[in-house]
Parts: C-alpha cells; structure tokens; sequence
C-alpha cells in the first residue's frame, strides 16, 4: 500500500515508525518530512499546508492512504479536499477540525453540549476585553482564537499582564489573524492529563493517558511551548477518573459531533484538568498532540494501520484498540532560547545504541549530511520501562547520550508524576 504522511516533526516521525514497524511492507511518502527519515521518501519542496500541490502529488502517484498530522492542513481543509479527489485519510474534515480551529467554536460548542470547562468570554473589540479584565478576577487566561503552534495561552497573574497581552494578540497581531479575537478564561488549578482517542463519527475509544510538560523550565516556569515532555500513562487517570471522562465528556462530546453534524474521523485530543470541581476540559485538538504521540504510540499492542483505515471507512466499532501495560517518558530536547529565538544550525551527535530512542523534528542535513538542529524542538529522546520510575530514568540516560551545542532540555520531566504515583502507593 502506498501511503503519505502530511507534517514534518517528532509527532509524524513518530506516527512513521509506528506504522512501518506494523507493516513493513508498505511505501511511505512524506510531505515534507524532516531529513532524518531515511525510512521514507520525503518532498521538502512541497508545503504541509500547499492543498494544491499535496492533492496534485498523491494523485499523480497512486496514493492510497493520506495521513494527515498537523493542525493547519486541517483546518485548511485538506481531508476535504483529498477525499474529493478520491483518497481516502486519517483525519477530520474542516468542519469537524473547527474544534481545535477556533477557540470560539470549541468553547461555544461544550457549552452548548452541557461538556464541563471553564467559563469565559470572547472578544474581537480590544477596548471590549480591556474593559473586561479591569473588573476580573486574577489570575485569568487569555487564548488566542485561533492556531499558534501551541502557544497561544498565557496565564496573566495581574492587570498590567493582562492589558500587555491583549496589547500583544489584538494589537500587534502577534500571531497574525488567529489572535485578532480571543477568549479570556477563568483559571482553573490542578493535575492536566492529555487523552488521545480515535473517532470515526460514530463510534470513539481512547488512547492510553499522558501527561505533556508545557513550559519551558523545570518546575513549570517560563513561556508555555508546544511541549517539553511527556510521560504515558498519566497517574492521575485513575479508574474513576477513566470513568468520569467517559461519562462527562467523552461521550457527550461524540454526541455533540453527531447532533451538530461535524464529520470527525481521525484523532480527537481532549486536554483536561482535574479540578475540586471535577475534570474540566481545557482544549480540544484534532490531531495527535506532540509530544504525546511519542509515548502513546509505541505503547500501542494493535496494528497502526488498521486502526486508521478503519478510521477512515466509519468501521472503528470493529478495530482492535489495545495497549501494553508499559510505561513511556520523552524528553524534548530544544535549542537554546526557545520558544522565542531558538539559537539553530548545530551539528547533533549521538551513540548509535540509542538510535531506537530517538524521535526527530527540527533537523535537516548539512553539506557534510551531518544532522542538525534547525527550529525550536530538535528532537524527542524515549524511555520505557515497567514502570514510571524506570522509564523516566531510561529516557534521561538516552539524554546523556546526545548532545549538540546550545541544546536545552528540563530535568524534570515526569516528577510530578512519580510523586502522585508514589503517593498513589502509600
């Protein structure tokens, strides 16, 4: 079968291994890819979001199956448009990708499907939502409306934060059109867990749970990113934490998509916290997050392929969906001063033992062929264990194992869930 994956980082590197390792037998494109997929061929001439050219490029060479990954073709409307052309994908359509599009319509669309979160307001007018947070309650969040690479939310602890912000999205434009307007939440404390679940529009059965590390320091200081760390499964996803989301939210949400018609086949994030008031949800993605896809995936016992083939025909009800009872940790190893001027460029060496652990995604090859690191997340280093503690240890013993200049990493990922494990233990 030929295949095309659509994105170029450590989530569709990921994505790529776990599906040839299922089915070695299949011809993998990748659009654009990232230079260390040696295992596929890779178009970096073409453009994630250039719906013309990708639709045009699958036509012209027998694709079968289109995967596609990121955020932005999506909500572009490129599963729409392959479908169109008679290729089948792994993916939403536009209308169903919205969830994760706009903030607006993911937030009015809990509301109106009675799914818990956050209260909040919306804003196109910047005098409108000056005014707003001069009477609010801190802290509060600010969201852009629309996609910023995952870092698009900031926590403002006082006015002066808040009006700087505003300042930043609405007036500046500081992620052009998707922070015209947005959305300023109340702030909701407590444990975040990440779920990933296939959804075929009729039918949806999660992933096994994670734990993502947004900000960039240890100790969760700093910026938020698109994620430093990961570790599956989450501790805090107890029984009765599985089950409450099912029942609250992930239920209600697949009948919210088929009451309002939004036609969802692919993979369907729920960010969630575990607030005094019970699971909250904070965002909807609809794609595999990143850096979760890292450790969901190769805790996965069931064929890739046929999971997003079934996906793809409305046949998800009849897909085997069955993890290993293993543990995962990820470390993201980024370029020093990322998020914001991530110093690039540097040669990556690493012992060849750890190869297998290791996940690529800002690189490319210089004159010599040598990798190296060429935007903020350079790469995702991988540990697995039979339990949290050992997996954790691995991945940071696969750390010290590579090394390029101007890296940085947190040493911390993952210890918030040891002590809650621990504490689980007692």
């Amino acid at each position: 079968m030929k295949v095309c994956i659509i994105g170029s980082g450590g989530r569709e590197y990921a994505i790529a291994t776990q599906l040839l390792a299922d089915n070695p037998e299949i011809s993998l494109d990748a659009i654009p890819g990232n230079d260390a997929m040696t295992f596929a061929t890779i178009h970096p001439e073409i453009a994630a979001t250039d719906i013309p050219a990708i639709v045009a490029f699958c036509v012209e060479n027998g694709i079968e199956f289109c995967v596609v990954a990121p955020d932005d073709p999506l909500v572009l409307g490129l599963v729409d448009a392959l479908e169109d052309a008679g290729i089948a994908c792994f993916g939403p359509r536009k209308s169903g990708a919205m969830l994760e599009g706009s903030k607006r319509f993911a937030k009015e669309f809990m509301v109106k499907h009675g799914i818990p979160t956050a209260a909040y307001a919306e804003f196109t007018d910047v005098e409108l939502a000056r005014d707003y947070v001069r009477k609010a309650a801190f802290p509060l969040v600010i969201k852009a409306d629309g996609l910023a690479l995952g870092k698009g939310v900031v926590i403002v602890q006082d006015l002066t934060q808040a009006e700087a912000v505003l300042e930043n999205f609405m007036v500046d434009l500081k992620f052009g059109t998707s922070s015209a307007a947005v959305i300023i939440e109340e702030f909701l404390s407590g444990p975040e867990i990440s779920v990933l679940a296939f959804c075929d529009g009729k039918t949806i059965k999660p992933m096994i749970s994670s734990m993502d590390h947004k900000k960039i320091y240890d100790g969760d200081e700093g910026p938020n990113t698109g994620g430093m760390g990961c570790v599956a499964p989450n501790p805090v996803f107890t029984k009765e934490v599985a089950a409450e989301f099912e029942r609250n939210i992930m239920q209600p949400t697949l009948a919210g998509l088929i009451a309002d018609g939004l036609d969802f086949r692919g993979c369907l994030y729920f960010g969630l916290m575990l607030t005094d008031k019970g699971l909250q949800v904070i965002e909807y993605n609809a794609r595999f997050g990143d850096p979760e896809t890292q450790v969901v995936l190769p805790l996965l016992s069931s064929n890739l392929l046929d999971i997003f083939l079934a996906t793809s025909a409305g046949r998800l009800a009849e897909a085997e969906v069955e993890f290993s009872a293993r543990h995962a940790a990820c470390v993201v190893m980024a370029c020093e001063g990322y998020p914001e001027n991530p110093i690039k460029g540097n040669v990556i060496s690493y012992d060849s033992e750890v190869a297998p652990f290791l996940v690529f995604a800002g690189v490319k090859r210089n004159h010599n062929g040598e990798l190296e690191s060429s935007s903020g997340r350079v790469l995702n280093v991988l540990g697995f264990g039979e339990s949290l503690s050992q997996a954790i240890d691995s991945a940071y013993q696969h750390v010290s194992q590579v090394s390029f200049a101007h890296n940085h990493y947190r040493t911390d990922i993952g210890t918030k869930a040891r002590e809650i494990e621990a504490h689980h233990d007692l």
